[in-house]
């Protein structure tokens, strides 16, 4: 179990500064995000690897993994934001009308 703790630890000490860098380089994420939630969610997912798949990613290739999920993130929903006339604007647009 220490292991498992130690694991997580590491995890967030590595994912932390992270997506401190990319909420301050991003106003979407300040918005539309919650950190810590997304912290909480990102060690859940990548704790998934093991502990040596994890340290084989170098933290460019994580930033841009940690980029693209907070990016997936903060723009789900968007469109449950519209009001029904955007929305009809956004449908007739995608379809070409």
């Amino acid at each position: 179990m220490q292991e498992v703790s130690n694991y997580n630890q590491e995890l967030i000490d590595r994912i932390s500064p992270i997506i401190e860098r990319l909420f301050k380089s991003n106003s979407l994420y300040m918005v539309r995000l919650k950190k810590m939630e997304m912290l909480e969610m990102l060690v859940e997912l990548f704790g998934q690897f093991n502990p040596e798949e994890m340290r084989a990613i170098k933290d460019e290739d994580l930033t841009q993994r940690i980029d693209s999920l907070l990016v997936l993130d903060a723009v789900s929903g968007t469109l449950n934001d519209l009001t029904p006339e955007q929305l009809k604007m956004f449908d007739e647009a995608v379809e070409g009308r």
